[in-house]
């Protein structure tokens, strides 16, 4: 059974725009905040097209998907 790691502590959306930043910059793949604020930017701009019912169901599947990959 994997560990689940401690929950983040960022409250708000510039601490989670540089929480995924400083995950997703690895030695290949270089981001930076500007990078994943345009990125998750895209990502709420779709999600607002939807209607919330579908919106929050896939959020729920990509949380259950995050629960299930290795870190």
């Amino acid at each position: 059974m994997a560990k689940k790691k401690k929950a983040s502590s960022a409250t708000s959306l510039n601490e989670i725009y540089n929480e995924v930043a400083r995950r997703a910059d690895k030695a290949k793949i270089q981001i930076n905040v500007a990078d994943t604020k345009r990125v998750l930017a895209c990502f709420f701009d779709v999600m607002e097209d939807q209607k919330p019912a579908v919106a929050f169901d896939l959020i729920a599947k990509g949380l259950k998907r995050a629960g299930t990959r290795r870190r």
